[in-house]
């Protein structure tokens, strides 16, 4: 694998670390569950792909077909990350609200019945808010500068090993 790909999974993992403490400060509730979770701040999505767009660009230029292709997709990822899979879970949440109401109206009959028919609550948290979308985004292009940074000065130092 080439170190653009090590720092992506990098970047995911720690998009996908950060969302506990920040959880936490928000909520005041330790949930480290999260890490394993989708959707919250930061998207690691956006983190995963602002990373390697960065890298690559930087590494081998914007007018390369690496770059195009990997802003492409990241676009197409960070649009995906907000737009279609938040809809699904605002989608959810409302079939949630529907089974709730059903149980409550169904309150009298019989518990076994209940216990029978009780649909799985669905998993509301999918997508991303914009700003956890450009949260990631900025955490990934960070990861990236930094990740090119420190190539930069591992390659210096291996070309002068090998002049002397």
């Amino acid at each position: 694998m080439n170190k653009g790909v090590y720092l992506a999974l990098f970047s995911i993992g720690l998009a996908q670390g950060v969302k506990i403490p920040l959880h936490y400060i928000k909520k005041k509730e330790w949930r480290p569950e999260l890490f394993l979770g989708t959707g919250g701040m930061p998207s690691s999505h956006s983190a995963g792909v602002s990373t390697l767009t960065t890298y690559i660009a930087l590494q081998r230029g914007l007018p390369t077909f690496d770059f195009a292709l990997s802003l492409v997709y990241g676009l197409i990822v960070m649009y995906d990350a907000q737009g279609v899979r938040r809809q699904t879970g605002e989608l959810t949440l409302k079939v949630n609200s529907m089974n709730e109401l059903i149980e409550k109206i169904h309150k009298e009959e019989s518990v076994e019945f209940k216990q029978q028919n009780a649909p799985k609550k669905l998993k509301e948290m999918l997508g991303h808010q914009p700003d956890e979308v450009i949260g990631g985004a900025l955490l990934g292009i960070a990861v990236g500068v930094i990740g090119h940074l420190c190539t930069k000065k591992n390659r210096k130092a291996t070309n002068f090993r090998l002049r002397f």
